[in-house]
């Protein structure tokens, strides 16, 4: 009786390269990849006026993701892929729903919501941000616009649990028509008594709602609120003033803005801004940031949220300083980290790009 011979596994990236491997095997199933992270859509639902929602099927090299957190997409428009990051909801372990908002001028926006069919392929990146609250506490949340997307996802995992803290949630739109999951909204707190749900719809007809910032928030009369830990998000102006309406009453404050504000201070002017890796000098604006004159100028910088949260663009000073554009805080330490998306430069700068 012969004894049986065990062969050594050998991982075809021995002898195969990605590329090839990633070729042949989308023949049989386009999500099949030695390595990369790929989302196929799967089906359109309609989310608001001017949004929908797409049901992607991820690849097995996706890590999943936790309530709240955010993904970056590329999307090939016209044969050159652009990346945008999106808060997805999760649906199973190979599932997730990203909610897209058409936006004026928006190509990658535009396309997901009008062109994109089924079938369409993305890249997808792992998981990042931390926008999540400590396990056990009761929770205010206040989103505005597409900032519903990351809390439909936390509230979705907490029904998931039997809803075990108190929730309040608050949602700003212009108008019903353009609110988005109203009716599973409405669902979620029927099936869930410690989940409170307040519309605030500002352009309504009859009973327009107040900005957050002049917003009565029932909630913060709650006896309870210094145990409350609050997630903010929205626009960088309504993050902003959501933080100064809670601040000192909470005992927690966690924040996501989707866009910038204008610079704290205008700067005018030009600085001189070297590549260190290629020795190619530019003329670049002060007040504007770094990413956006990059591409300005023809250059294609890796990025991934334009939100300063995912450090996909993130590089290395070599000299110079840099100021943030949402906080003003100014930067000149040559070993600190720059965020290409949301830094501007204040002097000449050298950058490991």
């Amino acid at each position: 009786m012969n004894a049986a011979v065990h062969l050594p596994w050998v991982s075809p990236r021995r002898w195969l390269s990605p590329t090839l491997f990633d070729y042949w095997a989308g023949l049989l199933n386009p999500l099949w990849t030695l390595e990369q992270p790929l989302a196929r859509l799967i089906r359109r639902e309609p989310a608001g006026q001017g949004a929908t929602t797409l049901v992607l099927r991820t690849n097995r090299h996706w890590g999943g993701m936790r309530a709240g957190q955010h993904v970056t997409l590329g999307v090939e428009i016209n044969g050159r892929r652009l990346l945008r990051s999106y808060s997805p909801t999760r649906l199973d372990d190979r599932h997730i729903a990203i909610t897209v908002k058409a936006v004026e001028g928006g190509r990658v926006s535009r396309h997901l919501v009008q062109d994109a069919t089924p079938g369409t392929l993305l890249t997808i990146s792992q998981a990042f941000g931390d926008m999540a609250p400590p396990e056990g506490a009761p929770l205010l949340l206040l989103a505005a616009g597409s900032g519903i997307t990351p809390m439909r996802s936390l509230l979705r995992d907490l029904a998931g649990r039997g809803m075990p803290v108190d929730v309040d949630l608050y949602y700003w739109e212009r108008t019903a028509a353009d609110a988005s999951f109203l009716t599973e909204l409405h669902d979620l707190a029927a099936a869930h008594p410690r989940l409170r749900v307040h519309l605030c719809f500002t352009r309504d007809e009859r009973a327009p709602a107040p900005r957050i910032d002049r917003h009565p928030l029932d909630a913060l009369d709650d006896t309870a609120m210094s145990v409350r830990h609050v997630l903010a998000c929205g626009p960088g102006g309504f993050v902003d003033a959501a933080q100064q309406r809670v601040q000192g009453r909470v005992a927690g404050f966690l924040a996501e803005a989707f866009s910038l504000e204008a610079p704290v201070q205008v700067e005018e002017g030009h600085v001189q801004v070297r590549l260190a890796r290629t020795g190619r000098d530019l003329l670049l604006p002060r007040g504007t940031a770094l990413l956006d004159a990059l591409e300005a100028q023809g250059l294609r910088p890796k990025h991934g949220c334009r939100m300063g949260i995912c450090n996909s663009c993130t590089c290395s000073r070599v000299s110079g300083g840099t100021r943030h554009l949402r906080t003003g805080e100014e930067q000149q330490e040559p070993a600190a980290p720059v965020r290409l998306c949301v830094m501007a430069p204040t002097t000449d700068l050298v950058l490991d790009l």
